[in-house]
């Protein structure tokens, strides 16, 4: 009967832990992505409800604003300012009672804020003239 020397034990043993660490560094990268995409998801959904309360209730204005969402774990800022189209000139006359149309860009920031840690989001919104004005005297 003859039994196993003791370098193919060791062969036996480096090949075994070759595999498992293949394995536990597949799935520690798959654990990452998992976490990545959930803090993006929670970002989105900050962001979209930010976006959602924004001008409600108060004055829509121009300007810069930040916070931080989940005890600072998301850091956001918002910037409004009045928007103009590129594509066209100026207005030669602008009536101030007529609505506008104000840029807000939200950016969310998360971990280390690098590029995959961020989310930027651009929308309009259409302000009455007498929210920004008020009312005639």
């Amino acid at each position: 009967m003859r039994g196993y020397t003791l370098l193919e034990v060791l062969v036996a043993f480096a090949v075994l832990a070759l595999a498992l660490t293949l394995l536990l560094g597949t799935l520690s990268g798959g654990t990452r992505q998992v976490r990545w995409s959930a803090d993006a998801g929670r970002a989105a959904l900050h962001a979209q409800s930010l976006l959602a309360d924004v001008g409600v209730g108060t004055v829509l204005e121009a300007g810069r604003r930040d916070g931080v969402f989940d005890d600072g774990r998301y850091r956001w800022s918002l910037e409004v300012s009045p928007w103009v189209e590129p594509s066209l000139p100026p207005p030669a006359v602008v009536d101030p009672f007529a609505p506008h149309l104000l840029s807000l860009q939200l950016t969310v920031l998360w971990g280390e804020g690098g590029p995959r840690e961020r989310l930027q989001l651009h929308s309009l919104r259409l302000v009455q003239a007498d929210a920004i004005a008020g009312p005639l005297p």
